[in-house]
């Protein structure tokens, strides 16, 4: 996480290849090639290389650590059927991964920040952990005290919202959403190969 912090996420996006933010999109567009004196420079990727970085790219999208990375591809090695499916259904329920698929905040740095900050319940109860793991049939709200807030205010009018997904029952304007089940594969808008991730973390 602290490395996340430490380097301007406009780096961050240009060495993966995928604006992380809104704010990159156009830095990005500007210098679509890798930071440093060698980024335009076209390198053949060794397997292991194009591997870290499909795991790069998964992890940072998600802004997690490489220990809570690894936790994850545990869990979902001991989860029936296919792991990479696992893996992403792992992560895709984190609260704060709810919280920005339903269009209440604008970046996963967002939507850890309002966490951290107490703003949200899960089911009455208020959540501080931005990984806590929320289970289908699950309602998520902003909490009373937190709903006159300048930044949800503006999640309420719509201003995040982008395609809804359909494992999330999501009512905008109220500030609330209902996890439904765990998602496929399919449904979910992260840019990554996880079956790159999966041999990366099964070498």
């Amino acid at each position: 996480m602290s490395r996340t912090k430490s380097r301007p996420k406009a780096k961050i996006s240009r060495a993966l290849g995928i604006a992380l933010t809104p704010k990159c999109v156009r830095y990005f567009e500007n210098r679509p090639y890798p930071p440093g004196p060698h980024g335009r420079k076209r390198r053949k990727e060794s397997d292991y290389k194009t591997r870290q970085l499909e795991k790069q790219r998964l992890r940072h999208q998600y802004n997690v650590s490489e220990k809570q990375m690894r936790r994850a591809f545990t869990e979902a090695l001991r989860t029936p059927g296919k792991t990479g499916e696992s893996l992403i259904a792992h992560l895709e329920s984190r609260l704060d991964a709810v919280i920005l698929r339903a269009g209440f905040a604008r970046t996963i740095y967002q939507a850890r920040q309002f966490v951290s900050h107490r703003h949200f319940t899960v089911n009455g109860v208020r959540v501080n952990v931005p990984s806590y793991r929320v289970q289908p049939g699950d309602v998520i709200e902003v909490h009373e005290t937190s709903r006159a807030k300048t930044p949800l205010v503006v999640a309420a009018s719509g201003a995040h919202a982008g395609e809804p997904v359909p494992y999330l029952d999501a009512a905008v304007s109220d500030l609330r959403v209902t996890f439904l089940r765990k998602p496929t594969r399919e449904e979910v808008p992260v840019i990554c190969n996880v079956q790159l991730v999966v041999e990366y973390y099964s070498r």
